[in-house]
Protein backbone atom coordinates (compact mmCIF):
# COMPACT_ATOMS: atom_id res chain seq x y z
CA UNK A 1 0.00 0.00 0.00
CA UNK A 2 2.89 2.34 0.84
CA UNK A 3 4.47 1.56 -2.52
CA UNK A 4 1.20 2.48 -4.27
CA UNK A 5 1.00 5.77 -2.41
CA UNK A 6 4.63 6.55 -3.17
CA UNK A 7 4.00 5.91 -6.86
CA UNK A 8 0.93 8.15 -6.86
CA UNK A 9 2.86 10.82 -4.97
CA UNK A 10 5.71 10.66 -7.48
CA UNK A 11 3.32 11.02 -10.42
CA UNK A 12 1.43 13.92 -8.86
CA UNK A 13 4.67 15.64 -7.91
CA UNK A 14 5.99 15.30 -11.46
CA UNK A 15 2.82 16.83 -12.90
CA UNK A 16 2.95 19.67 -10.39
CA UNK A 17 6.58 20.40 -11.24
CA UNK A 18 5.92 20.39 -14.99
CA UNK A 19 2.83 22.57 -14.81
CA UNK A 20 4.50 24.84 -12.27
CA UNK A 21 7.48 25.29 -14.56
CA UNK A 22 5.16 26.26 -17.43
CA UNK A 23 3.53 28.93 -15.28
CA UNK A 24 6.86 30.17 -13.95
CA UNK A 25 8.26 30.48 -17.48
CA UNK A 26 5.17 32.33 -18.70
CA UNK A 27 5.43 34.77 -15.75
CA UNK A 28 9.20 35.17 -15.61
CA UNK A 29 9.79 35.38 -19.36
CA UNK A 30 6.56 36.75 -20.89
CA UNK A 31 8.22 37.71 -24.17
CA UNK A 32 10.14 34.50 -24.73
CA UNK A 33 9.65 33.09 -28.21
CA UNK A 34 8.40 36.40 -29.58
CA UNK A 35 11.64 37.93 -30.82
CA UNK A 36 10.92 40.45 -33.50
CA UNK A 37 13.56 42.31 -35.45
CA UNK A 38 13.19 45.93 -36.44
CA UNK A 39 15.24 45.53 -39.59
CA UNK A 40 14.17 45.00 -43.18
CA UNK A 41 16.01 42.45 -45.28
CA UNK A 42 16.56 41.76 -48.91
CA UNK A 43 13.97 39.01 -49.27
CA UNK A 44 10.78 38.12 -47.47
CA UNK A 45 10.28 34.56 -48.69
CA UNK A 46 12.66 31.63 -48.83
CA UNK A 47 13.91 30.12 -52.07
CA UNK A 48 13.15 26.39 -52.14
CA UNK A 49 15.16 24.06 -54.32
CA UNK A 50 13.45 22.58 -57.37
CA UNK A 51 10.82 19.99 -56.62
CA UNK A 52 12.04 16.43 -56.78
CA UNK A 53 8.73 15.53 -58.34
CA UNK A 54 8.27 18.42 -60.71
CA UNK A 55 11.94 18.63 -61.76
CA UNK A 56 11.51 22.37 -62.10
CA UNK A 57 14.33 24.11 -63.99
CA UNK A 58 14.28 27.08 -61.62
CA UNK A 59 13.05 27.93 -58.15
CA UNK A 60 10.47 30.05 -56.42
CA UNK A 61 11.64 33.67 -56.66
CA UNK A 62 12.71 35.66 -53.62
CA UNK A 63 10.71 38.89 -53.59
CA UNK A 64 12.46 41.96 -52.24
CA UNK A 65 10.78 43.55 -49.23
CA UNK A 66 12.09 46.88 -50.46
CA UNK A 67 9.40 46.80 -53.12
CA UNK A 68 6.94 47.82 -50.42
CA UNK A 69 6.48 51.56 -50.62
CA UNK A 70 8.08 53.45 -47.75
CA UNK A 71 5.36 54.71 -45.42
CA UNK A 72 5.02 58.37 -44.64
CA UNK A 73 6.33 59.67 -41.32
CA UNK A 74 4.72 62.72 -39.73
CA UNK A 75 6.84 65.80 -40.36
CA UNK A 76 8.15 64.59 -43.69
CA UNK A 77 11.21 62.80 -42.23
CA UNK A 78 12.67 59.85 -44.12
CA UNK A 79 11.94 56.69 -42.09
CA UNK A 80 14.72 54.35 -41.06
CA UNK A 81 14.72 50.65 -41.86
CA UNK A 82 13.50 49.97 -38.33
CA UNK A 83 10.62 52.40 -38.72
CA UNK A 84 9.58 50.75 -41.99
CA UNK A 85 9.57 47.30 -40.38
CA UNK A 86 7.48 48.47 -37.45
CA UNK A 87 5.22 50.70 -39.51
CA UNK A 88 1.49 50.41 -39.04
CA UNK A 89 -0.11 48.00 -41.46
CA UNK A 90 -2.72 50.59 -42.40
CA UNK A 91 -0.03 52.92 -43.73
CA UNK A 92 1.51 50.14 -45.82
CA UNK A 93 -1.87 49.05 -47.16
CA UNK A 94 -2.53 52.51 -48.53
CA UNK A 95 0.68 52.50 -50.53
CA UNK A 96 -0.46 50.01 -53.19
CA UNK A 97 -3.54 49.60 -55.36
CA UNK A 98 -5.84 46.92 -53.98
CA UNK A 99 -8.91 44.80 -54.60
CA UNK A 100 -11.28 44.88 -51.64
CA UNK A 101 -12.26 41.55 -49.99
CA UNK A 102 -15.74 41.57 -48.47
CA UNK A 103 -17.45 38.44 -47.11
CA UNK A 104 -19.67 37.65 -44.08
CA UNK A 105 -16.57 36.36 -42.23
CA UNK A 106 -13.60 38.19 -43.75
CA UNK A 107 -12.58 41.78 -44.38
CA UNK A 108 -9.43 42.78 -46.21
CA UNK A 109 -7.81 43.21 -49.59
CA UNK A 110 -5.34 41.71 -52.01
CA UNK A 111 -2.50 43.76 -53.42
CA UNK A 112 -2.31 44.41 -57.15
CA UNK A 113 1.45 44.73 -56.70
CA UNK A 114 2.51 41.09 -56.65
CA UNK A 115 -1.06 39.79 -56.48
CA UNK A 116 -0.62 38.75 -52.83
CA UNK A 117 -3.32 38.08 -50.25
CA UNK A 118 -1.76 40.08 -47.43
CA UNK A 119 -4.61 41.86 -45.65
CA UNK A 120 -7.30 39.91 -43.81
CA UNK A 121 -9.24 40.41 -40.59
CA UNK A 122 -11.86 38.10 -39.05
CA UNK A 123 -15.30 39.72 -38.85
CA UNK A 124 -16.80 37.57 -36.06
CA UNK A 125 -13.77 37.60 -33.75
CA UNK A 126 -12.45 40.55 -31.78
CA UNK A 127 -9.17 41.22 -30.04
CA UNK A 128 -10.96 41.84 -26.73
CA UNK A 129 -14.27 40.90 -25.15
CA UNK A 130 -15.58 44.38 -25.97
CA UNK A 131 -17.59 44.12 -29.22
CA UNK A 132 -16.18 47.47 -30.34
CA UNK A 133 -12.56 46.28 -30.12
CA UNK A 134 -10.66 45.69 -33.40
CA UNK A 135 -11.24 42.59 -35.47
CA UNK A 136 -8.61 39.84 -35.22
CA UNK A 137 -5.87 40.61 -37.75
CA UNK A 138 -4.84 37.44 -39.55
CA UNK A 139 -2.73 38.57 -42.52
CA UNK A 140 -0.52 41.64 -42.88
CA UNK A 141 1.74 42.90 -45.72
CA UNK A 142 5.49 42.47 -45.89
CA UNK A 143 7.23 45.26 -44.03
CA UNK A 144 4.64 45.45 -41.26
CA UNK A 145 5.24 44.08 -37.80
CA UNK A 146 4.18 40.42 -37.82
CA UNK A 147 3.96 40.28 -41.62
CA UNK A 148 1.94 37.26 -42.74
CA UNK A 149 0.83 36.70 -46.33
CA UNK A 150 0.11 34.17 -49.11
CA UNK A 151 1.51 34.29 -52.64
CA UNK A 152 1.28 32.25 -55.83
CA UNK A 153 3.30 32.06 -59.02
CA UNK A 154 5.24 30.06 -61.57
CA UNK A 155 8.77 28.73 -61.97
CA UNK A 156 10.31 28.32 -65.45
CA UNK A 157 13.49 28.94 -67.44
CA UNK A 158 13.75 31.34 -70.34
CA UNK A 159 10.36 32.91 -69.61
CA UNK A 160 9.60 36.34 -68.18
CA UNK A 161 7.36 35.55 -65.21
CA UNK A 162 5.21 37.67 -62.91
CA UNK A 163 6.87 38.39 -59.58
CA UNK A 164 6.49 40.39 -56.37
CA UNK A 165 6.80 43.73 -58.17
CA UNK A 166 4.41 42.86 -61.00
CA UNK A 167 1.41 45.19 -61.24
CA UNK A 168 -1.68 43.16 -62.13
CA UNK A 169 -4.84 44.39 -63.83
CA UNK A 170 -8.05 43.37 -62.01
CA UNK A 171 -11.39 42.45 -63.56
CA UNK A 172 -13.26 44.11 -60.68
CA UNK A 173 -12.48 46.18 -57.61
CA UNK A 174 -14.18 43.87 -55.06
CA UNK A 175 -13.84 40.17 -54.28
CA UNK A 176 -16.94 38.66 -52.65
CA UNK A 177 -18.65 35.23 -52.50
CA UNK A 178 -20.73 36.04 -55.56
CA UNK A 179 -18.04 37.98 -57.43
CA UNK A 180 -14.59 36.46 -58.13
CA UNK A 181 -11.75 38.61 -59.39
CA UNK A 182 -9.31 37.80 -62.20
CA UNK A 183 -5.89 39.45 -62.27
CA UNK A 184 -4.13 39.66 -65.64
CA UNK A 185 -0.59 40.47 -66.76
CA UNK A 186 1.03 40.32 -70.20
CA UNK A 187 4.77 39.57 -70.25
CA UNK A 188 5.18 41.15 -73.70
CA UNK A 189 6.46 37.87 -75.15
CA UNK A 190 3.19 36.28 -76.14
CA UNK A 191 2.21 35.00 -72.70
CA UNK A 192 -0.70 36.34 -70.68
CA UNK A 193 -0.81 35.23 -67.06
CA UNK A 194 -4.10 35.15 -65.20
CA UNK A 195 -4.84 34.56 -61.55
CA UNK A 196 -8.46 34.13 -60.50
CA UNK A 197 -9.42 34.42 -56.85
CA UNK A 198 -12.83 33.21 -55.67
CA UNK A 199 -14.03 32.96 -52.08
CA UNK A 200 -16.94 31.35 -50.26
CA UNK A 201 -18.93 32.73 -47.33
CA UNK A 202 -16.56 31.27 -44.76
CA UNK A 203 -12.75 31.16 -45.05
CA UNK A 204 -11.78 29.31 -48.22
CA UNK A 205 -10.20 30.91 -51.29
CA UNK A 206 -10.09 29.15 -54.63
CA UNK A 207 -6.98 30.16 -56.60
CA UNK A 208 -6.78 29.39 -60.32
CA UNK A 209 -3.51 30.16 -62.05
CA UNK A 210 -3.77 30.30 -65.84
CA UNK A 211 -1.51 30.95 -68.83
CA UNK A 212 -2.62 31.93 -72.35
CA UNK A 213 0.13 31.16 -74.85
CA UNK A 214 -0.01 33.34 -77.98
CA UNK A 215 3.65 32.84 -78.78
CA UNK A 216 5.04 30.50 -81.41
CA UNK A 217 6.55 27.96 -79.01
CA UNK A 218 5.36 25.80 -76.14
CA UNK A 219 6.29 26.67 -72.58
CA UNK A 220 6.59 24.49 -69.48
CA UNK A 221 5.90 26.05 -66.11
CA UNK A 222 5.69 24.80 -62.55
CA UNK A 223 3.01 26.27 -60.28
CA UNK A 224 3.74 27.06 -56.66
CA UNK A 225 1.96 28.48 -53.64
CA UNK A 226 3.50 29.81 -50.47
CA UNK A 227 2.68 31.47 -47.19
CA UNK A 228 5.26 33.41 -45.20
CA UNK A 229 5.24 34.61 -41.60
CA UNK A 230 7.77 37.14 -40.29
CA UNK A 231 8.62 37.06 -36.61
CA UNK A 232 7.83 34.35 -34.11
CA UNK A 233 4.26 34.80 -32.83
CA UNK A 234 3.18 34.61 -29.22
CA UNK A 235 2.20 31.06 -28.28
CA UNK A 236 0.35 29.66 -25.28
CA UNK A 237 3.26 27.38 -24.46
CA UNK A 238 1.19 24.44 -23.17
CA UNK A 239 2.44 20.98 -24.04
CA UNK A 240 -1.07 19.75 -24.83
CA UNK A 241 -1.46 22.22 -27.71
CA UNK A 242 0.55 22.42 -30.94
CA UNK A 243 1.20 25.81 -32.50
CA UNK A 244 3.45 26.20 -35.52
CA UNK A 245 3.90 24.37 -38.81
CA UNK A 246 1.61 21.45 -39.57
CA UNK A 247 0.13 19.53 -42.44
CA UNK A 248 -1.33 16.24 -43.61
CA UNK A 249 0.81 14.35 -46.12
CA UNK A 250 -0.45 11.08 -47.60
CA UNK A 251 -3.04 10.84 -44.79
CA UNK A 252 -0.41 11.38 -42.07
CA UNK A 253 -0.38 14.40 -39.76
CA UNK A 254 2.98 16.13 -39.31
CA UNK A 255 3.58 18.83 -36.69
CA UNK A 256 6.73 20.94 -36.38
CA UNK A 257 6.85 23.66 -33.75
CA UNK A 258 8.81 26.90 -34.01
CA UNK A 259 11.74 25.66 -31.93
CA UNK A 260 12.09 22.56 -34.12
CA UNK A 261 12.07 24.71 -37.25
CA UNK A 262 14.83 26.83 -35.77
CA UNK A 263 16.94 23.67 -35.46
CA UNK A 264 16.06 21.85 -38.69
CA UNK A 265 15.58 24.90 -41.01
CA UNK A 266 13.83 22.82 -43.67
CA UNK A 267 11.39 19.91 -43.81
CA UNK A 268 10.44 18.60 -47.25
CA UNK A 269 7.73 16.04 -48.01
CA UNK A 270 6.27 14.64 -51.24
CA UNK A 271 2.56 13.91 -51.15
CA UNK A 272 -0.58 13.41 -53.14
CA UNK A 273 -3.49 15.03 -51.36
CA UNK A 274 -3.40 16.78 -48.04
CA UNK A 275 -2.58 20.31 -46.97
CA UNK A 276 0.02 22.37 -45.08
CA UNK A 277 0.19 25.62 -43.19
CA UNK A 278 0.79 27.43 -39.93
CA UNK A 279 -1.57 27.17 -36.98
CA UNK A 280 -2.21 29.29 -33.91
CA UNK A 281 -4.40 28.18 -31.04
CA UNK A 282 -7.58 29.38 -32.74
CA UNK A 283 -6.54 30.48 -36.26
CA UNK A 284 -5.17 28.68 -39.31
CA UNK A 285 -3.67 29.65 -42.65
CA UNK A 286 -3.29 26.60 -44.89
CA UNK A 287 -2.36 25.86 -48.48
CA UNK A 288 -4.50 23.15 -50.09
CA UNK A 289 -3.04 21.85 -53.39
CA UNK A 290 -5.08 19.87 -55.89
CA UNK A 291 -5.87 16.67 -53.97
CA UNK A 292 -5.24 14.39 -56.98
CA UNK A 293 -1.91 15.77 -58.21
CA UNK A 294 1.50 14.97 -56.63
CA UNK A 295 3.30 17.95 -55.12
CA UNK A 296 6.41 18.59 -53.08
CA UNK A 297 5.81 20.52 -49.89
CA UNK A 298 8.24 22.29 -47.57
CA UNK A 299 8.48 24.05 -44.26
CA UNK A 300 11.43 26.43 -44.05
CA UNK A 301 13.01 28.74 -41.50
CA UNK A 302 15.45 31.62 -41.93
CA UNK A 303 16.88 34.23 -39.62
CA UNK A 304 17.68 37.39 -41.54
CA UNK A 305 19.65 39.68 -39.24
CA UNK A 306 17.44 38.74 -36.29
CA UNK A 307 14.12 38.65 -38.15
CA UNK A 308 12.79 35.09 -38.06
CA UNK A 309 10.90 33.96 -41.16
CA UNK A 310 8.74 30.85 -41.30
CA UNK A 311 7.40 29.62 -44.62
CA UNK A 312 5.19 26.82 -45.93
CA UNK A 313 5.10 26.19 -49.69
CA UNK A 314 4.34 23.60 -52.35
CA UNK A 315 5.44 23.10 -55.95
CA UNK A 316 3.24 21.22 -58.37
CA UNK A 317 3.68 19.12 -61.49
CA UNK A 318 4.95 20.81 -64.67
CA UNK A 319 2.30 22.34 -66.91
CA UNK A 320 3.12 22.39 -70.63
CA UNK A 321 1.16 24.94 -72.66
CA UNK A 322 1.41 24.52 -76.40
CA UNK A 323 1.52 27.49 -78.77
CA UNK A 324 -1.95 28.88 -79.38
CA UNK A 325 -3.47 27.15 -76.33
CA UNK A 326 -3.97 27.85 -72.63
CA UNK A 327 -3.62 25.94 -69.37
CA UNK A 328 -4.50 26.37 -65.72
CA UNK A 329 -4.17 24.79 -62.29
CA UNK A 330 -6.40 25.28 -59.26
CA UNK A 331 -5.69 25.07 -55.55
CA UNK A 332 -7.23 26.44 -52.36
CA UNK A 333 -6.21 28.62 -49.45
CA UNK A 334 -7.82 28.51 -46.01
CA UNK A 335 -7.56 31.65 -43.89
CA UNK A 336 -9.70 31.73 -40.80
CA UNK A 337 -10.93 30.36 -37.50
CA UNK A 338 -10.62 26.65 -36.69
CA UNK A 339 -14.32 25.93 -36.33
CA UNK A 340 -14.86 22.18 -36.34
CA UNK A 341 -18.06 22.14 -38.37
CA UNK A 342 -16.54 24.41 -41.00
CA UNK A 343 -13.41 22.26 -41.32
CA UNK A 344 -15.51 19.09 -41.51
CA UNK A 345 -17.61 20.61 -44.29
CA UNK A 346 -14.49 21.44 -46.32
CA UNK A 347 -13.14 17.95 -45.78
CA UNK A 348 -16.36 16.47 -47.15
CA UNK A 349 -17.15 18.93 -49.94
CA UNK A 350 -13.62 19.55 -51.27
CA UNK A 351 -12.16 16.17 -50.40
CA UNK A 352 -9.40 17.68 -48.26
CA UNK A 353 -7.71 14.82 -46.45
CA UNK A 354 -8.17 14.92 -42.65
CA UNK A 355 -8.67 18.67 -42.55
CA UNK A 356 -10.20 18.53 -39.07
CA UNK A 357 -6.77 17.58 -37.69
CA UNK A 358 -5.97 21.29 -37.87
CA UNK A 359 -7.56 21.30 -34.41
CA UNK A 360 -5.24 19.61 -31.93
CA UNK A 361 -7.65 17.01 -30.54
CA UNK A 362 -4.70 14.97 -29.27
CA UNK A 363 -4.11 11.25 -28.78
CA UNK A 364 -7.67 10.55 -27.70
CA UNK A 365 -9.10 11.91 -30.95
CA UNK A 366 -11.72 9.16 -31.06
CA UNK A 367 -13.09 10.47 -27.73
CA UNK A 368 -12.33 14.17 -27.99
CA UNK A 369 -14.31 14.89 -31.14
CA UNK A 370 -17.52 13.09 -30.05
CA UNK A 371 -17.32 14.92 -26.72
CA UNK A 372 -16.98 18.21 -28.58
CA UNK A 373 -19.99 17.53 -30.80
CA UNK A 374 -22.05 16.54 -27.76
CA UNK A 375 -21.16 19.81 -26.06
CA UNK A 376 -22.04 21.81 -29.18
CA UNK A 377 -25.38 19.98 -29.41
CA UNK A 378 -26.19 20.85 -25.80
CA UNK A 379 -25.15 24.46 -26.36
CA UNK A 380 -27.52 24.77 -29.31
CA UNK A 381 -30.40 23.98 -26.94
CA UNK A 382 -29.39 25.81 -23.75
CA UNK A 383 -27.67 28.81 -25.33
CA UNK A 384 -24.89 29.03 -22.74
CA UNK A 385 -21.52 27.41 -23.19
CA UNK A 386 -20.89 27.32 -19.43
CA UNK A 387 -24.17 25.49 -18.81
CA UNK A 388 -23.18 23.11 -21.62
CA UNK A 389 -19.99 22.28 -19.71
CA UNK A 390 -22.01 21.54 -16.56
CA UNK A 391 -24.53 19.33 -18.36
CA UNK A 392 -21.86 17.49 -20.34
CA UNK A 393 -20.01 16.74 -17.09
CA UNK A 394 -23.24 15.29 -15.67
CA UNK A 395 -23.67 13.09 -18.76
CA UNK A 396 -20.13 11.77 -18.41
CA UNK A 397 -20.67 11.11 -14.71
CA UNK A 398 -23.84 9.16 -15.55
CA UNK A 399 -21.99 7.21 -18.22
CA UNK A 400 -19.34 6.12 -15.72
CA UNK A 401 -21.70 5.86 -12.76
CA UNK A 402 -21.27 2.08 -12.28
CA UNK A 403 -17.48 2.29 -12.46
CA UNK A 404 -17.33 5.31 -10.17
CA UNK A 405 -19.65 3.60 -7.70
CA UNK A 406 -17.35 0.60 -7.59
CA UNK A 407 -14.40 2.88 -6.98
CA UNK A 408 -16.11 4.84 -4.20
CA UNK A 409 -17.42 1.67 -2.53
CA UNK A 410 -13.86 0.33 -2.45
CA UNK A 411 -12.51 3.60 -1.03
CA UNK A 412 -15.27 3.64 1.57
CA UNK A 413 -14.37 0.13 2.68
CA UNK A 414 -10.75 1.18 2.97
CA UNK A 415 -11.72 4.24 4.97
CA UNK A 416 -13.87 2.08 7.26
CA UNK A 417 -10.92 -0.26 7.82
CA UNK A 418 -8.48 2.55 8.49
CA UNK A 419 -8.66 2.33 12.31
CA UNK A 420 -7.88 -1.40 12.12
CA UNK A 421 -4.98 -0.73 9.76
CA UNK A 422 -3.54 1.85 12.16
CA UNK A 423 -3.67 -0.71 14.99
CA UNK A 424 -1.88 -3.28 12.85
CA UNK A 425 0.87 -0.79 12.03
CA UNK A 426 1.31 -0.05 15.72
CA UNK A 427 1.56 -3.78 16.56
CA UNK A 428 3.78 -4.91 13.68
CA UNK A 429 5.47 -1.69 12.58
CA UNK A 430 8.96 -3.19 12.75
CA UNK A 431 8.02 -6.50 11.16
CA UNK A 432 7.10 -5.69 7.55
CA UNK A 433 6.45 -9.31 6.58
CA UNK A 434 4.05 -9.92 9.45
CA UNK A 435 2.38 -6.55 8.86
CA UNK A 436 1.71 -7.38 5.22
CA UNK A 437 0.35 -10.81 6.15
CA UNK A 438 -2.05 -9.34 8.71
CA UNK A 439 -3.19 -6.60 6.33
CA UNK A 440 -3.87 -9.13 3.55
CA UNK A 441 -5.85 -11.23 6.04
CA UNK A 442 -7.84 -8.11 7.01
CA UNK A 443 -8.62 -7.35 3.37
CA UNK A 444 -9.71 -10.92 2.76
CA UNK A 445 -11.86 -11.07 5.89
CA UNK A 446 -13.59 -7.78 5.08
CA UNK A 447 -13.70 -8.44 1.28
CA UNK A 448 -11.84 -5.24 0.52
CA UNK A 449 -9.49 -4.81 -2.47
CA UNK A 450 -7.16 -1.77 -2.35
CA UNK A 451 -6.61 -1.87 -6.12
CA UNK A 452 -10.31 -1.96 -7.02
CA UNK A 453 -10.65 1.70 -6.11
CA UNK A 454 -7.97 2.73 -8.60
CA UNK A 455 -8.80 0.67 -11.68
CA UNK A 456 -12.24 2.20 -12.41
CA UNK A 457 -10.71 5.67 -12.07
CA UNK A 458 -7.95 4.76 -14.54
CA UNK A 459 -10.58 3.86 -17.14
CA UNK A 460 -12.12 7.32 -16.80
CA UNK A 461 -8.85 9.24 -17.17
CA UNK A 462 -8.85 9.28 -21.03
CA UNK A 463 -12.41 10.64 -21.05
CA UNK A 464 -11.70 13.38 -18.53
CA UNK A 465 -8.51 14.34 -20.32
CA UNK A 466 -10.40 14.49 -23.62
CA UNK A 467 -12.98 16.81 -22.09
CA UNK A 468 -10.18 18.96 -20.69
CA UNK A 469 -8.64 19.08 -24.18
CA UNK A 470 -11.93 20.10 -25.79
CA UNK A 471 -12.38 22.97 -23.36
CA UNK A 472 -8.82 24.15 -23.88
CA UNK A 473 -8.36 24.06 -27.67
CA UNK A 474 -11.75 24.78 -29.25
CA UNK A 475 -12.55 28.29 -30.40
CA UNK A 476 -16.21 27.96 -29.44
CA UNK A 477 -15.28 28.69 -25.82
CA UNK A 478 -13.40 31.90 -26.71
CA UNK A 479 -15.27 34.99 -25.46
CA UNK A 480 -18.22 32.77 -24.49
CA UNK A 481 -19.98 34.06 -21.34
CA UNK A 482 -21.17 32.03 -18.36
CA UNK A 483 -22.96 33.89 -15.54
CA UNK A 484 -22.06 36.81 -13.31
CA UNK A 485 -18.46 37.94 -13.54
CA UNK A 486 -17.41 35.16 -15.94
CA UNK A 487 -17.92 36.76 -19.35
CA UNK A 488 -15.16 34.86 -21.14
CA UNK A 489 -14.76 31.15 -20.46
CA UNK A 490 -11.43 31.09 -22.30
CA UNK A 491 -9.89 33.68 -19.95
CA UNK A 492 -8.94 33.29 -16.27
CA UNK A 493 -11.43 34.23 -13.54
CA UNK A 494 -11.07 38.05 -13.34
CA UNK A 495 -11.77 38.26 -9.58
CA UNK A 496 -9.07 38.13 -6.91
CA UNK A 497 -9.20 36.94 -3.33
CA UNK A 498 -6.45 39.40 -2.33
CA UNK A 499 -8.75 42.41 -2.79
CA UNK A 500 -11.80 40.52 -1.51
CA UNK A 501 -13.02 39.97 -5.07
CA UNK A 502 -13.18 43.67 -5.85
CA UNK A 503 -14.63 44.93 -2.56
CA UNK A 504 -11.32 46.60 -1.66
CA UNK A 505 -10.21 49.30 -4.14
CA UNK A 506 -6.71 47.91 -4.55
CA UNK A 507 -4.93 46.38 -7.52
CA UNK A 508 -3.05 43.23 -6.37
CA UNK A 509 -0.99 43.40 -9.55
CA UNK A 510 1.09 46.18 -7.99
CA UNK A 511 2.46 43.69 -5.45
CA UNK A 512 1.70 40.14 -6.57
CA UNK A 513 2.65 38.58 -9.95
CA UNK A 514 -0.30 37.45 -12.04
CA UNK A 515 0.20 33.69 -11.41
CA UNK A 516 -0.51 34.41 -7.72
CA UNK A 517 -3.99 35.85 -8.35
CA UNK A 518 -6.83 33.62 -7.17
CA UNK A 519 -10.44 34.16 -8.25
CA UNK A 520 -13.73 32.85 -6.91
CA UNK A 521 -13.91 29.74 -9.09
CA UNK A 522 -10.29 28.61 -8.49
CA UNK A 523 -10.90 29.06 -4.75
CA UNK A 524 -14.11 27.02 -4.97
CA UNK A 525 -12.24 24.36 -6.94
CA UNK A 526 -9.55 24.18 -4.23
CA UNK A 527 -12.18 23.81 -1.51
CA UNK A 528 -13.96 20.97 -3.36
CA UNK A 529 -10.63 19.24 -3.95
CA UNK A 530 -9.87 19.49 -0.22
CA UNK A 531 -13.29 18.11 0.75
CA UNK A 532 -12.91 15.25 -1.71
CA UNK A 533 -9.56 14.32 -0.19
CA UNK A 534 -11.10 14.31 3.29
CA UNK A 535 -13.55 11.64 2.10
CA UNK A 536 -10.75 9.39 0.84
CA UNK A 537 -8.73 7.02 3.03
CA UNK A 538 -5.90 9.01 4.56
CA UNK A 539 -2.28 7.79 4.30
CA UNK A 540 -0.97 6.17 7.45
CA UNK A 541 2.36 7.93 6.97
CA UNK A 542 1.96 11.42 8.52
CA UNK A 543 4.41 12.95 6.01
CA UNK A 544 2.39 11.62 3.07
CA UNK A 545 -0.81 12.81 4.71
CA UNK A 546 0.55 16.35 5.00
CA UNK A 547 1.74 16.35 1.40
CA UNK A 548 -1.65 15.18 0.13
CA UNK A 549 -3.48 17.79 2.18
CA UNK A 550 -1.20 20.48 0.75
CA UNK A 551 -2.04 19.54 -2.85
CA UNK A 552 -5.44 21.37 -2.95
CA UNK A 553 -3.65 24.60 -2.01
CA UNK A 554 -0.99 24.03 -4.65
CA UNK A 555 -3.52 23.20 -7.37
CA UNK A 556 -5.58 26.25 -6.46
CA UNK A 557 -2.63 28.46 -7.33
CA UNK A 558 -1.66 26.42 -10.39
CA UNK A 559 -5.16 26.48 -11.90
CA UNK A 560 -5.94 30.07 -10.92
CA UNK A 561 -4.73 31.40 -14.31
CA UNK A 562 -6.26 28.60 -16.36
CA UNK A 563 -9.27 29.45 -18.55
CA UNK A 564 -12.37 29.84 -16.38
CA UNK A 565 -14.20 27.15 -18.36
CA UNK A 566 -11.66 24.54 -17.30
CA UNK A 567 -11.82 25.60 -13.65
CA UNK A 568 -15.64 25.55 -13.73
CA UNK A 569 -15.53 22.02 -15.13
CA UNK A 570 -12.99 20.85 -12.53
CA UNK A 571 -14.88 22.35 -9.57
CA UNK A 572 -18.24 21.01 -10.79
CA UNK A 573 -16.77 17.55 -11.39
CA UNK A 574 -15.30 17.57 -7.86
CA UNK A 575 -18.66 18.58 -6.39
CA UNK A 576 -20.52 15.78 -8.20
CA UNK A 577 -17.88 13.27 -7.06
CA UNK A 578 -18.23 14.45 -3.45
CA UNK A 579 -22.01 14.01 -3.53
CA UNK A 580 -21.76 10.54 -5.06
CA UNK A 581 -19.03 9.42 -2.66
CA UNK A 582 -20.83 10.85 0.39
CA UNK A 583 -24.06 9.01 -0.47
CA UNK A 584 -22.16 5.72 -0.74
CA UNK A 585 -20.37 6.30 2.56
CA UNK A 586 -23.67 7.00 4.34
CA UNK A 587 -25.16 3.79 2.95
CA UNK A 588 -22.14 1.82 4.14
CA UNK A 589 -22.14 3.39 7.58
CA UNK A 590 -18.74 5.02 7.17
CA UNK A 591 -18.16 8.01 9.42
Amino acid sequence: MNDNRNLILAIVSSVVILVGFEFYSAWRYPDAGQTQSNQTTASDTATPKPSAIAQAPGSIPTPDSAQVSVPSIPGGATPSAAEVQMAGRDILLKKSARVKIETPNLHGSLSLVGGRIDDLTLVKFREELDKTSPEIVLLSPSGAKGAYFADYGWVAEGVTLPGPTTVWSPSTDTLSPDQPVTLSWDNGQGLTFKRTYAIDENYMFSVTQGVVNKSERSVTLHPYGLMSRHGRPEVTGFYILHEGMLGVFDETLKEVDYDEMQETHSVQTATTGGWLGITDKYWLVALVPDQKIPVTTRFTYRNDSGLEKFQADFMGQPLTVQAGTSGEVTSHLFTGAKEVKVLDAYEENLGIARFDLAIDFGWFYFLTKPIFYTMIYINEHVGNFGVSILLLTVLIKLLFFPLANKSYVSMSKMKKLQPEMVKLRERFGDDKTKLNQEMMALYKREKANPASGCLPMLVQIPVFFSLYKVLFVTIEMRHAPFFGWIQDLSAPDPTNVFNLFGLIPWDPGTVLPEPMWIGVWPLFMGITMYLQQKLNPQPADPVQAKVFMFLPILFTFLLARFPAGLVVYWAWNNLLSIIQQKVIMVKMGVK
